[in-house]
């Protein structure tokens, strides 16, 4: 696996019970993943020569992060290196200009969008679809809010253009709230979909993560998982793709964001499903028949646990996990950081206002933020 975070380290982990042996280039030994993979090579993911090595005994390639510069993953693949998912399907995650593009080839709903050439044609963008705001986003590098602009006026438009990469307009959207739709793809063609979920956020971080997503009506669901298994079949995903949509005041679905590789909003199923999206990725990449997908709980809630200015989060395992014995903490082993996520907890359970109302204390008692 390319990418030493968290991810990473979860996908080795669903590894572990069928013997699979992980190979990590991490960028550093204090990254989240080399701290438990026993073997890691150091390196930079940038530099053709040190994936070339690193591919060297490898029978599949897969990634916790979109970053691989697409012309190595090009060279690694003409080398004869299984890249999974690969550089084809791989582009739509990197590059949100290209993945507009396909996606409006393929008839998936999204948010009128195009490409922008400087603030006077983002505020010509703006008047097509009916004015300011809008959102402007660089089409490559962006994650977790970062590279993504809500823009109020021409004179706010102008950040977005000194990164020096093309910059997607897109509309705003009247959004009801985020949906997420996960699927795993092996390489014969076989899928999963996992239920659709409710994804929270929080100064554009995910917070809360609701498995199933609450009041969503039957018939809407099912096009979401079916419209992520389509994208899914067009675009030539190997391995997990998250779907991010808006669910809009006048009942549509739109495709917000894709990400082919483990995502938090399926966190979740490590401890809410049958088979959860680390294990079946692995699966998928080396072409082992898909696990079940289904619920172990009618609710399931997963709360993101960030870094705030309690660094020793360890002393609260004992008010967590002797308030909620069936509490499941997940903690990264990053060093403790404002607004940076070092961990997550899953709660599950019958009640979705206890299991929420859990899953919220215990990440704010790891944080700091809640002291009783």
């Amino acid at each position: 696996m390319v990418g030493g975070g968290q991810l990473a380290r979860m996908t080795h982990e669903a590894g572990i019970p069928l013997g699979i042996k992980f190979k990590l280039l991490s960028d550093t030994p204090q990254d989240s993943a080399a701290q438990v993979v026993s073997e890691v090579v150091l390196g930079d993911y940038r530099d053709l020569d040190t994936l070339r090595d690193f591919a060297r005994g490898c029978d599949v390639i897969t990634f916790d992060h979109e970053h691989v510069p697409a012309e190595h993953l090009a060279a690694l693949e003409a080398d004869g290196v299984v890249i999974r998912p690969g550089r084809e399907a791989l582009v739509h995650a990197q590059d949100k200009g290209v993945m507009r593009a396909r996606l409006d080839e393929i008839g998936a709903p999204s948010p009128r969008h195009r490409i922008v050439a400087d603030p006077a044609d983002a505020a010509a963008f703006a008047a097509e679809v009916g004015g300011f705001p809008i959102i402007l986003k660089t089409v490559r590098g962006g994650y977790d809010g970062k590279g993504v602009w809500f823009v109020r006026t021409p004179e706010d438009a102008h950040d977005p253009f000194r990164a020096g990469v093309p910059v997607l307009a897109e509309e705003k959207v009247d959004f009801v709230r985020e949906l997420a739709a996960n699927i795993v793809r092996s390489p014969h063609g076989q899928a999963v979909a996992y239920p659709v979920v409710e994804s929270r956020q929080v100064d554009g971080v995910c917070d809360t993560v609701i498995a199933p997503a609450p009041g969503l009506d039957e018939e809407l669901a099912g096009q979401a998982q079916e419209l992520a298994l389509r994208i899914a079949k067009e675009l030539g995903v190997v391995g997990h793709l998250a779907v991010e949509l808006f669910q809009t005041k006048d009942g549509r679905i739109l495709v917000n964001e894709l990400a082919m590789r483990p995502h938090n909003s399926g966190h979740w199923t490590q401890d809410g499903a049958v088979t959860s999206q680390f294990a079946n990725h692995v699966r998928a990449v080396l072409d082992l028949p898909l696990g079940d997908p289904r619920p172990r709980a009618p609710w399931t809630v997963m709360c993101n646990v960030l870094g705030g200015d309690y660094p020793d989060m360890y002393s609260a395992y004992l008010h967590c996990m002797a308030r909620d014995p069936q509490l499941k903490i997940h903690m990264y082993g990053k060093d403790v950081k404002p607004g940076r996520k070092v961990g997550h907890v899953n709660t599950y359970g019958d009640d979705l206002d206890d299991v929420l109302e859990r899953a919220r204390h215990a990440a704010g008692y790891l944080r700091g933020t809640i002291v009783e």
